[in-house]
């Protein structure tokens, strides 16, 4: 359990030395928040039910957190350690695989809840967004989008042969996510065409989960998005334990 517990503080300070990873979790959907509020601004809007634009964008972007960690961070960060010999040395060492696996997610979902702690105390200083959920239901929904997308980032780091060909294949995957998907903005503002476009995209189903649960909404009102972010996470799960490489 020590060892665990220093390899964890480890993969904090290696997570926090990577200036691009830290700001997309911590910098970049606060930055979100202000331009967007100073567009929009937080004026009750029938489009959104009576709430305003960063009320209902405050759950939204919590799934970009999701999504820069899971989509951006890991596949670049896994990659780049696999490059540099880290992955091999953690091998070596007496400590399971599993442990530094499991370091690894805990490292990440930290850094996730903290980067959502953020964005919400900017959105709620500033525009006095509201939550109206359950946060029980609220975590759950965030342990498993999260889950789900990490799997995803550690498929794409076990099928990149660099750390430069796993950040190319992460942006080409999380850019247009962050933008059709609902994290980026809210569905409400994408035309048709585009609504339909998103249901292909992973973290569409994230963000809306995500955005139900924020709500307060039943849990039997989302057991698509339910049932698709559980498959994405067994497919790529087991995807990624299959072609995983440590060198």
């Amino acid at each position: 359990m020590r060892g665990l517990g220093q390899l964890i503080l480890m993969s904090v300070r290696l997570y926090l030395r990577e200036p691009i990873t830290a700001f997309f979790t911590l910098a970049f959907p606060p930055l979100l928040v202000l331009l967007f509020g100073a567009m929009y601004g937080n004026e009750p809007s029938p489009l959104f039910n009576g709430r305003g634009s960063m009320d209902v964008s405050m759950p939204a972007y919590t799934a970009l957190v999701v999504g820069a960690v899971g989509l951006m961070t890991i596949p670049t960060a896994t990659s780049a350690q696999r490059e540099q010999g880290v992955l091999r040395r953690y091998r070596a060492t007496p400590m399971s695989p599993l442990a530094y696996i499991l370091a690894d997610v805990i490292t990440n979902l930290g850094m996730t809840v903290l980067g959502m702690g953020c964005l919400v105390l900017v959105g709620w200083l500033i525009y006095r967004v509201r939550f109206e959920g359950n946060m029980l239901s609220f975590g759950a929904a965030l342990l498993l989008g999260s889950l789900a997308m990490f799997s995803v980032g550690y498929l794409i780091a076990s099928l990149a042969k660099t750390a430069r060909m796993a950040q190319v294949i992460a942006m080409a995957v999380f850019y247009p996510m962050m933008f059709l998907s609902g994290a980026g903005m809210p569905i409400e503002l994408l035309p048709e065409s585009l609504r339909k476009v998103s249901l292909a995209l992973p973290l569409t189903y994230t963000a809306r989960l995500l955005r139900g649960m924020w709500f307060g909404d039943a849990w039997r009102d989302h057991l698509l998005d339910v049932a698709v972010l559980v498959g994405i996470l067994i497919l790529a799960g087991a995807l990624s334990a299959r072609f995983f490489k440590w060198e």
